[in-house]
Order: C-alpha cells, then sequence, then structure tokens
C-alpha cells in the first residue's frame, strides 16, 4: 500500500464566506475530519498538495497520514467536492480510522489484458464496462489500492459478476455479503453484431 502524506491546518473560523476566503485568497482547501475517539474538526488544506496527491488513483482507496498541525492521524477520504467547470477543489471529507475497526471502501477495478481477450481478439466481440470500482469491507491494513480483473480468457457473449472477482485475502464485497441476488455484472464481452441471429438461424435466407 502506497503511504501518502497530507499536511492539515486547524482552523477556527467556519462558514461559506471564510471558505470562499480561503479558495480565493490564500489558495487552500477547506476540509474536515470526523469519526473515531475525537471530536470533528475543521481544516484547511493546500490546494497544490492536495491537488498532486489526487493524481494517483491509489490515494482515493489508502489509509492516508493527516497531519493536523503537527499531530498525525490515520484516516481516508470519504467525500470530495470539486467545482464543476474549473480544475479546483472546493471541499475534502476525511474518515479516522482505527487499525483494528474493518471500513467500508470503494476501491477502483482494473481491467487487464483487454486487447489480447480471447472475445475481442478471436471472436470480434466488444467489451462493455459496467463497474469501474467496487465497495469492499477489511480491516484498514488489508485495503487494496486497487483489484484487477483479467480478461484474458473472457469469451463473446460472457459477463463477469461480483462472484467472479479475485479480492484478497480479509477483503469482503459488502454487495455479494447481502446475499447471491446482489451478484452484481462488472464486465463482459459483446458478441458481434448479428452473431446471435447467425446462431438461432434467423439470419438465414
Amino acid at each position: 500500500m502506497a503511504n501518502f502524506v497530507l499536511n492539515a491546518t486547524n482552523r477556527d473560523v467556519t462558514g461559506k464566506g471564510s471558505s470562499r476566503r480561503l479558495r480565493r485568497l490564500e489558495d487552500l482547501v477547506p476540509a474536515i475530519v470526523y469519526g473515531g475517539q475525537g471530536e470533528p474538526a475543521q481544516l484547511s488544506l493546500k490546494h497544490n498538495e492536495l491537488s498532486k496527491l489526487l493524481e494517483d488513483e491509489a490515494f482515493y482507496a489508502s489509509v492516508i497520514d493527516l497531519s493536523i498541525d503537527g499531530a498525525s492521524e490515520s484516516v481516508i477520504l470519504k467525500d470530495l467536492q470539486r467545482h464543476p467547470a474549473r480544475p479546483v477543489i472546493l471541499h475534502a471529507d476525511f474518515m479516522r480510522i482505527d487499525m483494528k475497526v474493518e471500513i467500508v471502501v470503494h476501491v477502483p477495478l482494473h481491467f487487464i489484458n483487454e486487447e489480447t481477450c480471447v472475445g475481442v481478439k478471436m471472436q470480434s466481440g466488444k467489451i462493455h464496462h459496467d463497474a469501474s470500482d467496487v465497495e469492499v469491507r477489511c480491516l484498514p491494513g488489508d485495503l487494496p489500492e486497487y483489484i484487477e480483473v483479467d480478461m484474458i480468457d473472457v469469451e463473446a457473449g460472457t459477463t463477469l459478476h461480483l462472484s467472479d472477482l479475485v479480492l484478497p485475502a480479509g477483503v469482503i464485497s459488502t454487495q455479494l455479503a447481502l446475499g447471491a441476488d446482489h451478484d452484481q455484472p462488472v464486465v463482459g464481452v459483446n458478441k458481434p453484431s448479428g452473431a446471435a441471429a447467425d446462431e438461432d438461424g434467423e439470419s438465414e435466407e
């Protein structure tokens, strides 16, 4: 797991006006940290520092060392608000974690061997994605940066579901924990146009 360190400063003044001043005049991002044994705390972060960390996909599903005025806390990123039209981060929410207590996090999916997938290369199918991440429950120390989905042997007309994913030890899909009827599709390979009709003889003259 990557080691992310993010510096923050406590802020006493809150409200929309204060947040706008932070963003416009000081290039800071208002934030909050909550959960655990401590009280919620209002923070400010350096915009350029947070933006740089957000370029790494692993940041979204990793334990972060949040240094608040020099005091370190283990947190995860729970929510992020961005400006709809400009590359500006408006607000960030962090949640304190206990390394001995399970957390629920959305982990990104990495699809590999798509170009050499048998359903694409040999059967002229086309890959369609139904999910880009998966919600899991695990101890913070078991949290994966991503979950790999190998497409090499997936044939045209086949769909992979949550139950087909290979999860690391100690990691559980929250959806599958609800029962087999929550086994949602993740990715599949569509048959080439007209293939299904040819198999049924419907396209024959």
